[in-house]
């Protein structure tokens, strides 16, 4: 497989290495200093690229790359809530193909269908309230996390006393706080906290005057990440369309 590279941080070339390990060829690597090669054919040649760049730059590397008929894996966040529909409906109308996560991680996944599966169960004991936690480095930009707002929406999904999720407090790199605890009994609180380069740290906690429960994704290193950005491409060059975790693993649809 072709894959091309939007976005050569620490991410990028760990996607790198793991594509090479896999067999598969870097044709175009693009960075802030050669947006130009977006034009190129090496680029227009990529059977997938995969796009790990900044919020603020992820939706105008997409669709440049729509432009050269390229296919999309992107695991940018803090972009695609506002463009989602139409990201639908350039897959559906104009034949685009996008694979979009928050988060490629396997264990996340997995991390997922067991969160939404505890959050059907904990539904029916009210006296346990629940809330989130997401710690990342401290470059990420946005908070909370992309992964930490769709594994909250996965509660919402399952539990009939929350209805939407609400920022918590942010702890900065320098130990201050901002924020509040306070929320409405139907919101679900995200804290986030950032600090040193923190791969990412997931906890959902289901809090009662008797005890509490804990779940949480610890990720050592960003290679489960890379890895899964990957199987999105390898999984991508032979589907279209818009596509997400739940094409790639069919156990989140449970």
């Amino acid at each position: 497989m072709r894959i091309a590279l939007i976005g050569y941080g620490k991410m990028g070339r760990m996607i790198e290495q793991i594509a090479l390990q896999r067999g598969h060829e870097i044709v175009s690597i693009i960075d802030v200093d050669n947006q130009d090669d977006f034009g190129s054919e090496a680029f227009r040649s990529a059977d997938v690229a995969i796009e790990f760049t900044a919020p603020q730059a992820a939706y105008g590397n997409v669709m440049k790359a729509f432009s050269a008929g390229v296919k999309v894996v992107s695991g940018s966040t803090g972009w695609y809530a506002a463009h989602a529909d139409e990201m639908e409906r350039l897959c559906r109308e104009e034949g685009k193909t996008l694979f979009w996560s928050s988060n490629f991680s396997v264990g996340v996944a997995v991390f997922s269908a067991v969160n939404r599966y505890l959050a059907h169960i904990m539904d029916g004991y009210p006296q346990y309230d629940v809330r989130m936690e997401e710690t990342h480095h401290v470059h990420k930009l946005d908070a909370p996390s992309g992964t930490a707002i769709t594994l909250a929406e996965g509660i919402i999904g399952q539990m009939g006393r929350k209805d939407r999720w609400t920022r918590g407090t942010l702890t900065a790199p320098d130990g201050t706080v901002s924020g509040c605890t306070d929320c409405k009994p139907d919101e679900l609180r995200i804290d986030s906290v950032r600090r040193g380069e923190v791969p990412g740290i997931h906890s959902v906690i289901y809090d009662s005057e008797a005890d509490c429960i804990t779940l949480t994704h610890d990720a050592h290193s960003r290679k489960g990440f890379a890895l899964g950005a990957v199987l999105a491409a390898e999984f991508t060059a032979t589907h279209g369309g818009l596509l997400t975790m739940e094409d790639l693993f069919p156990f989140l649809k449970d």
